[in-house]
């Protein structure tokens, strides 16, 4: 009995062995590679190599957006579980709300994906990683960060957690910058840990370097200065241009209020627009070297002919224009330098329909220009009401039309160049681009002439004066729009500047909008923000000053 019970265990084992033997050997020769692909499917994966965002720099280098190393930190809820203790833990040292991670993987728990966050600093990463809880996964990617911060945040704008451009230079170059990820084949074990890399199927192509025209000396200074008077005015807002005369590039562009790219919590639709390119405003007496060099071309005024503002205004049709005085019997140059409407006005309407508008439109105020600038807009202007005599007249002295700082500073460049029209650039030129001219050198400077007496002893503009060099200037004090017309508490304060004025280099707008504290004009608010300004900026740009300096 024994011996049958032992020859039949030992018959089933030799069976069950066999069973399995051919059981091998099928699965091995019918099998085998339906058994190999399965195989892969659970151990080999294709993970994304992520592409580095291209550097945007200044014009001599400066970094002004770059992309650092930070980790997403992930896991699988439907197969993970924490304890209470090791979820507190975790949160902790994310710097995240611990109810809500714990409410998040509850939730979740039927999912196979769950950031628990993204943009994990690096270090802070290595923290996580020492604890060495089994389901926590990290996955590398990149940053945006920006050295400059809030100084050049409407320039360079921002991307999204995707490393994506949402605003700014970011956005317009996006496909430039953004680089093409790659791919590469990793053998995984059963806890999704990387045991080796199999192959590279696709190399990262990083993105592009891009060097911008802005001068970041110069971009700080013009923030630090446009700051401080719109705080110290109580202003709503304000902006500063600043061109390249030789070159027409954007060597400096701000706004305020501002944001810190850097920091989430600081971004607001006021402080992340870009007024300098978005935000149009009627120009106001700015305009009226335009006019001038209308009155120029005409044939029918020279700096010197007198015109009659007695008494201090005039009506055209039903509208009473004037004068802070009686300014009496002035020369162009004079009327400029007075910023005379009354005088303006009788310009506007001695010359053709069209003289004044022509001259506006070959200076580029109706064009967009095209700079890249998300945002950016053309500004206004239309010749349907030019047949009516106060359409031109108040157009003589800059109402009727709106235009942003940017496309004013592009308009003076054209009388800072000698009558040549350059596109403006954000992107550093390696040569000079090809011009076209719009209006006569000789008239041009005869109107640069006139302009410098709005800075000397008597002008309205005397706080924009830089000693040692001459500046060509002009005012503009604009009534802003209310529910009931123009309102005489409200305006915009413009100064625009080309300097030095006897060799330009650099035209600079200043606007700043809406000024609330005693001071109102752009002789009072604008002007000095940009005397401050330039007094520093044609040092750094080691510009030598002219050989007689203002008195």
């Amino acid at each position: 009995m024994n011996a049958w019970r032992h020859y039949s265990l030992l018959g089933f084992f030799v069976l069950a062995c066999v069973g399995l033997s051919i059981r091998i050997v099928y699965l091995t020769v019918a099998e085998g590679e339906f058994l190999i692909d399965q195989g892969d499917n659970r151990a080999v994966r294709s993970i994304s190599i992520p592409a580095y965002r291209g550097v945007v720099y200044d014009r001599f280098g400066e970094p002004l957006a770059l992309s650092t190393p930070v980790a997403a930190i992930w896991t699988d809820p439907s197969k993970s579980s924490f304890s209470t203790d090791e979820i507190a833990t975790l949160a902790q040292l994310l710097e995240i709300n611990a109810q809500k991670l714990m409410s998040s993987l509850s939730e979740d728990s039927n999912r196979e994906f769950l950031y628990l966050k993204r943009r994990v600093a690096w270090a802070q990463a290595q923290e996580v990683r020492r604890l060495g809880l089994q389901g926590v996964e990290f996955q590398p990617e990149y940053q945006r960060y920006y050295p400059a911060g809030e100084t050049a945040a409407h320039i360079v704008g921002l991307t999204d957690i995707d490393d994506r451009g949402l605003e700014g230079i970011e956005l317009s170059f996006n496909e430039r910058l953004q680089g093409v990820p790659g791919r590469k084949q990793v053998l995984k074990d059963r806890k999704s840990h990387i045991i080796r890399n199999l192959r590279f199927e696709a190399a990262p192509r990083y993105g592009e370097d891009l060097t911008l025209s802005i001068d970041l000396r110069l971009q700080f200074l013009a923030y630090r200065e446009l700051k401080t008077a719109v705080e110290s005015h109580k202003a709503t807002s304000g902006s500063v241009v600043m061109l390249d005369v030789a070159t027409g590039e954007i060597l400096a562009l701000v706004n305020q209020p501002s944001y810190n790219p850097n920091d989430r919590s600081e971004r607001t639709p006021a402080g992340m627009r870009n007024r300098a390119v978005t935000d149009t405003f009627e120009p106001g007496s700015t305009i009226k070297p335009f006019t001038a060099l209308a009155a120029l071309e005409s044939g029918k005024y020279r700096r010197d002919t007198l015109i009659d503002t007695s008494p201090g205004h005039v009506w055209v049709g039903n509208k009473m224009i004037y004068d802070p005085g009686n300014f009496g019997v002035i020369s162009l140059e004079q009327a400029l330098k007075k910023s005379s409407q009354v005088g303006f006005a009788k310009v506007a309407l001695s010359l053709d329909q069209r003289a004044v508008y022509d001259v506006l439109q070959r200076a580029g105020f109706s064009e967009y220009l095209g700079t890249g600038m998300p945002g950016e807009v053309a500004g206004s202007m239309s010749d349907e009401g030019l047949r009516y005599p106060v359409v031109r007249a108040v157009l003589g002295y800059g109402y009727g039309l709106a235009v942003t700082p940017l496309q004013l500073a592009q308009a003076y460049l054209c009388l800072a160049t000698g009558g040549v029209r350059l596109p403006v650039s954000i992107i550093r030129q390696n040569e000079p681009p090809v011009g076209e001219r719009v209006f006569s050198e000789e008239l041009v400077w005869e109107v640069l002439k006139m302009m410098e007496g709005v800075t000397d002893r008597g002008g309205t503009a005397t706080k924009a004066r830089i000693d040692g060099f001459r500046v060509a200037g002009k005012t503009g004090t604009v009534r802003k729009v209310g529910a009931e017309g123009y309102d005489d508490e409200r305006n915009v304060a413009w100064f625009v500047g080309i300097a030095p004025a006897s060799r330009p280099r650099i035209v600079t707008v200043v606007v700043v909008n809406d000024p609330q504290a005693s001071a109102k004009g752009g002789g009072a608010v604008a002007a000095p923000v940009y005397g401050r300004i330039m007094a520093r900026a044609l040092r750094l740009l080691g510009v030598s000053p002219d050989e007689v300096s203002a008195d």
